[in-house]
């Protein structure tokens, strides 16, 4: 299992407060409800590569990978190395005050590898704030107040992410109004559709009635961005046809809209090249990163080419520990670790064979309704049998449990929770995907035999 924590300050924390254990019996005092009764709240020592090691002694196989934000493993050695060696030069100091190596050689690395000419860059601490600074860049650069969202996309919990978000109405339940001027148009789903054998169908049907938002609620001149996850993440990791995303690129041309993706979960190899924009060969003009970034460390940027960005002057935007020097050092090994462990190619190879395998056990559970997958996104949709497609949270619910049981960790999405992810690291290696396949496959099949 390894040592234990080990605090370093004016007291020994192990000796002069409560035990850990104790402390996690407690947590409805100590956190907010909405921390302290997320699933499954699992106490834990350590987490290393795909694994997380708990309190109970028990290994633990990942199939989260934090939110998607530890794209390289749990601990990478050269990430920590990286981190490590900043830590000992420097914490933190304020950005445009001073300015530091890890900052700027991240902008210069990053520049080869955002597509396009996204290559200047704003860095945040989040998604949220990434997302926050591309809407205002896009206002602040067209000079127009319209956003228009898609139903069912999550941009973060921020003021500005939760009003942009429709992922769930209960995310924006109970804040009053939000941002203004925010429209929302649908986006396509093909497994929901009327016309599910022809996304095509799904996309015109999609691209209709955004052009009705235009006709009926703000006219198209009015718009300054077109706001959109390339695959919907929180929403139930949603695969558009590409053709949708290729008519927002030629609308946005034609009306002068700018065209946002938020890559927060699609970034750095997840959809098994650096950037869904690669995967579905579509250029925006500005991209919101964050999550994999740096591993897990706080950091985020909004990136966009320069004839956009440098109409952001002075003082119009700013941040405080966005950028931080040890955050940017350790994406500077990431984005080392993906290029020289080919983890791109990895990940659309471990990918594939993790939708093959969806692919077979949904032929023998019909409570999973659809499966879906772009590199090593991939998920699971489960319905209630022998209805139209109706939403089975329930069985998602209990897929879970019985597999964290057996040593898994998953988590849900989509508007019901009736859809689970399954995303490890990119650096999974077959065994893994089997060894973390295996337990799922035994309990979707459980919960099948009760159905």
């Amino acid at each position: 299992m390894g040592p234990g924590p080990i605090f370093y300050g004016v007291n020994d924390m192990k000796e002069s407060n409560k035990p850990f254990d104790t402390l996690v019996k407690n947590i409805d005092n100590l956190l907010a409800p909405c921390l302290a009764q997320d699933w499954p709240n699992l106490p834990i020592d350590r987490a290393e590569g795909c694994y997380i090691y708990g309190r109970d002694g028990r290994k633990y196989i990942d199939f989260l990978a934090g939110f998607g934000a530890c794209n390289v493993g749990h601990n990478h050695p050269r990430v920590v190395a990286a981190a490590q060696a900043q830590l000992s030069k420097m914490i933190h100091t304020a950005i445009g005050v001073t300015n530091y190596e890890s900052l700027l050689y991240l902008a210069e690395e990053l520049g080869k590898i955002v597509p396009g000419e996204s290559n200047v860059f704003f860095f945040g601490n989040s998604g949220a704030e990434a997302v926050d600074g591309a809407l205002k860049l896009a206002r602040y650069y067209t000079r127009r107040r319209g956003i228009i969202s898609f139903i069912g996309g999550f941009h973060g919990r921020s003021v500005g992410g939760t009003s942009v978000s429709t992922s769930k109405a209960k995310y924006r339940t109970g804040y009053g109004s939000l941002l203004p001027d925010v429209y929302f148009a649908p986006f396509p789903y093909p497994f929901r559709s009327k016309t599910p054998e022809s996304p095509e169908e799904c996309s015109q049907a999609a691209l209709n009635a955004l052009l009705n938002v235009f006709e009926y609620i703000i006219e198209p001149e009015e718009v300054a961005a077109l706001l959109v996850e390339p695959v919907q993440g929180e929403g139930g990791y949603i695969i558009p046809p590409q053709s949708w995303l290729a008519e927002l690129r030629k609308i946005c041309d034609k009306y002068g809209i700018l065209l946002v993706f938020d890559e927060v979960q699609t970034g750095f190899g997840r959809t098994g090249q650096w950037f869904a924009a690669d995967t579905f060969n579509i250029q925006p003009d500005i991209f919101a990163i964050a999550k994999a970034i740096a591993n897990g460390l706080p950091l985020g940027a909004t990136a966009a080419r320069a004839e956009i960005m440098k109409a952001w002057g002075p003082v119009s935007h700013g941040t405080t520990c966005g950028g931080n020097p040890v955050s940017c050092a350790a994406a500077l090994a990431v984005l080392e670790i993906i290029k020289e462990e080919n983890l791109l190619e990895n990940a659309r190879k471990q990918g594939t064979y993790m939708l093959d395998k969806l692919q077979d056990l949904k032929t023998k559970a019909p409570i999973i309704g659809d499966v879906r997958g772009v590199g090593l996104m991939t998920a699971a949709e489960f319905v209630k049998p022998d209805t139209d497609k109706e939403p089975n949270t329930e069985a998602a619910r209990r897929v879970l449990q019985i597999a964290l049981d057996k040593g898994l960790l998953l988590y849900p999405c989509g508007h019901w929770n009736q859809t689970i992810r399954l995303v490890p690291a990119l650096n999974v290696t077959q065994d893994q995907i089997d060894e973390g396949f295996n337990i799922f496959t035994e309990a979707v099949l459980e919960v099948q035999k009760g159905q």
